[in-house]
């Protein structure tokens, strides 16, 4: 089977997001920031629809590309909130934000995730993990906590195009932490007596969990 025309035929039958999010979106990637890609994009909506949440929890606002398409399939009571520390991404966010109306509805924290997700009270019945990706560990006890019974948790890019296969030494000596790192999140994820977890090698590799206990 050839992946690469069945992705393409795949993001072919997309009906497609709304003007200004096809239009952030190839701003993004005209500036280099890396966003969801088109297959993960649609099973974030999916879930979403799916889910109906009352209150979203993302970390990685990047520039909001992904916290909008959640807008877009979210119920109209339902609350985003976003966690981003790359200084010269915030304003662009913001900005993107208020272009979409959603400054009400979607609230961007400031800072290192780490220590803001300490400070977050909960519970966030749908949260999108779309951070750094040798954090998603450190991450987790936090998020673990802020999930209620029943909340999902999708983690996105955790195959690193194909580099979680290999072993540490045969990954390039820069890439070694996060790749150990990786594997130690999706061994505990997989293993963690409160989730339920499915890894679907979609986009660069997307896990999804629900809290069952």
């Amino acid at each position: 089977m050839d992946q690469e025309r069945l992705i393409t035929y795949i993001n072919s039958l997309e009906n497609g997001d709304s003007a200004l999010v096809r239009q952030i979106a190839a701003e993004a990637r005209a500036d280099y920031v890396p966003i969801i890609r088109k297959e993960t994009a649609s099973l974030l909506k999916t879930l979403v629809a799916m889910k109906q949440p009352a209150h979203i929890l993302e970390v990685g606002t990047a520039v909001g590309y992904s916290a909008l398409l959640m807008a877009e399939s979210m119920p109209e009571d339902c609350h985003i909130t976003t966690i981003e520390k790359y200084e010269k991404r915030i304003p662009i966010a913001r900005e993107n934000f208020r272009r979409a109306g959603m400054e009400e509805r979607i609230t961007l924290l400031e800072g290192d995730a780490t220590e803001i997700l300490k400070g977050l009270e909960g519970p966030y019945d749908f949260i999108f993990m779309d951070a750094a990706k040798g954090q998603y560990i450190h991450f987790f006890a936090e998020v673990l906590r802020l999930l209620p019974i029943g909340g999902v948790l999708i983690s996105d890019n955790v195959l690193q195009d194909g580099d979680i296969l290999e072993s540490r030494f045969a990954v390039e000596r820069r890439n070694r932490t996060i790749h150990s790192r990786m594997r130690e999140y999706l061994y505990v994820l997989k293993h963690h007596e409160q989730l339920k977890t499915s890894i679907i090698p979609i986009g660069d590799g997307v896990t999804l969990s629900v809290r069952v206990r």
